[in-house]
């Protein structure tokens, strides 16, 4: 690859944050980010698993900072850029990728379903947003990526609460695009198709929370038949996205849903 070219790739020695770190895009974003050079700081309200990320962080080559956090509580999230300040003086990229999800239809929600799943998905975007946003206009710009959903924008039943949160999410990033784009402050969502993740594989589960094998297999048959490319997504599609869209190849961007879904939706 030509030089110039490599190096509007190059993230080298700039400060990354990834919250959702502990499993799924957030620890592959986390992995592909170090390998891109930067110094990352893993989040996620699960500690114990973040050892697993940090170990693959490192193996990247990269130097990396746990801290075990809430995205939603405010403070929790202003103590995480705090933290991450105290690494290397500045936050250049932050990736809100912490999100959980409840399949339930809308007249069997309770509230607690309700407030949980926006506290995390929206407030927790929200929250990122602005320590982010704060630090990025006092260290002269950088790059903040929300990670939405196609469910943002298509109607599935049982996901009411997952997809408003993520419709919220869109909005959330558009506004803080026009907000902070005066202080150099990029702001653009990735809203992925169906991954093989944790998350993704939560339709595949019996009740007592085990992965039904023959079920998985025929719901993999049936997404990657439904895309064009007639393939199914992974984590590392998705953190490729995220790395574009964290790095100087993208200056010009800003206020973007971009949308690795293998073609299943087409809005």
């Amino acid at each position: 690859m030509h030089e110039a070219l490599q190096a509007s790739f190059d993230i080298s020695g700039r400060c990354a944050v990834v919250t959702g770190a502990a499993s799924g895009i957030g620890r592959e974003t986390a992995r592909v980010l170090a390998k891109a050079g930067a110094h990352v700081v893993v989040s996620d309200i699960h500690a114990d698993p973040l050892a697993e990320t940090a170990a693959a962080v490192t193996g990247a080559g990269g130097r990396v900072l746990v801290h075990p956090a809430d995205v939603a509580r405010r403070d929790a999230v202003d103590a995480l850029a705090q933290a991450a300040l105290a690494l290397t003086g500045r936050i250049d990229i932050w990736v809100n990728s912490a999100g959980v999800i409840v399949n339930v239809p809308i007249m069997e929600a309770n509230e607690a379903d309700v407030d949980r799943v926006i506290a995390v998905n929206q407030k927790g975007v929200y929250w990122g947003c602005a320590a982010a946003g704060r630090s990025m206009k006092t260290g002269g710009g950088g790059a903040i990526v929300n990670i939405s959903s196609t469910g943002a924008e298509s109607a599935v039943p049982g996901l009411s609460i997952y997809s408003q949160t993520k419709a919220a999410v869109n909005m959330i990033t558009r506004t803080a695009a026009r907000e902070f784009g005066a202080f150099g402050v990029r702001v653009n969502a990735v809203s992925p198709g169906w991954v093989d993740t944790p998350m993704g594989n939560h339709g595949f589960r019996d009740a007592d929370g085990a992965i039904n094998a023959e079920r998985q297999e025929e719901g993999l048959r049936l997404r990657a038949q439904s895309s064009p490319l007639g393939i199914t997504g992974t984590p590392r599609d998705i953190a490729l996205a995220v790395l574009y869209l964290a790095c100087d190849a993208s200056r010009f961007v800003t206020g973007q849903i971009l949308r690795p879904n293998g073609g299943v939706a087409m809005p």
